[in-house]
């Protein structure tokens, strides 16, 4: 039985939201750190190759994690609530699903559209695609202005989240932590 067709999420569901949450939330950090941590030039080397790198890698994992999603579906609200409350908390979900995707894409095409190849902990190197600027500037464009809206977004999504469990009292929170 998927997902779609009760109130829990399954095991596989619960395992795919803790790894992307994780994951997701430490490159955010390290990109903050990237853009905002002051360090100059050479500094930031070995840090933005591990960005580079897991970002890189993440791409894999974030198809399958919206591949699964998309195919298992979303289940119903755990209780009864405002239309806009349900609505809303979809909206959420399909925005951080595109985040998902968007943010480590963004980065992979800036980077090889941008003349630079990326190598993966020195493991394999992906080659560059040349030297576009209009779709490496695109994307670039999406890679470093998203990352405060998708913050906001996470930000929306934990306090609901605290919100359903604390005041709501409902399993909104629980079915995602397998309890």
């Amino acid at each position: 039985m998927t997902d779609k067709y009760n109130k829990t999420f399954g095991k596989i569901s619960r395992f795919n939201h803790w790894i992307t949450a994780l994951i997701f939330i430490a490159m955010l950090g390290l990109g903050f750190f990237l853009a905002y941590g002051g360090l100059e030039g050479a500094e930031k080397g070995p840090f933005r190759d591990v960005h580079k790198s897991v970002g890189t890698l993440f791409v894999l994992w974030a198809v399958w994690r919206v591949g699964w999603r998309l195919i298992q579906g979303f289940p119903e609200d755990v209780s009864a609530m405002p239309i806009w409350q349900s609505i809303s908390a979809k909206f959420i979900h399909w925005l951080l699903l595109v985040s998902i995707l968007a943010m480590p894409l963004s980065g992979v095409i800036g980077s090889l559209y941008g003349g630079r190849s990326i190598d993966i902990f020195g493991w394999f190197t992906v080659a560059s695609l040349g030297d576009n600027e209009t779709i490496s500037g695109m994307a670039y464009n999406v890679h470093g202005g998203a990352p405060v809206f998708i913050s906001i977004l996470i930000c929306i999504h934990i306090a609901a989240a605290l919100k359903h469990h604390f005041f709501d009292k409902d399993a909104t929170l629980r079915r995602m932590i397998g309890k």
